[in-house]
């Protein structure tokens, strides 16, 4: 199994082997609040932990769909926070430049925007 990750994307969005040319040397809008991000996602994967062990006891349904929708909504919340990092950096730092990065900046926001809203 490879270490990279390739994704299937829908059309007109991108996957993560269309970013392996950017810079490594760049930094991503999140780098300043990585701990936090990485935290919260420590906490999610207990979350999900939870739900499991939830399952594997056989839980009351209604509890487990509970704990779902709270896992959800931090994962949600992990989303909007790094898709609010990326406009404020990347966007802007791409619109700045102005060059055709700043539009493939813009389709790649508002491909991740439309992903939230299916």
């Amino acid at each position: 199994m490879s270490d990279t990750l390739e994704t299937t994307a829908h059309e007109g969005e991108a996957t993560d082997a269309d970013h392996s040319a950017h810079d490594p040397a760049a930094h991503h809008g999140y780098i300043g609040d990585k701990q936090r991000y990485l935290n919260r996602l420590k906490r999610i994967e207990g979350q999900a932990r939870g739900i499991r062990s939830m399952v594997e006891d056989e839980k009351y349904c209604i509890d487990i769909l509970t704990q779902i929708s709270a896992t959800t909504a931090a994962l949600e919340s992990v989303a909007l926070g790094l898709l609010e990092d990326h406009l404020r950096h990347c966007v802007v730092d791409a619109a700045r430049q102005g060059d055709e990065q700043a539009e493939e900046k813009i389709r790649e926001a508002s491909a991740a925007i439309a992903r939230f809203v299916r």
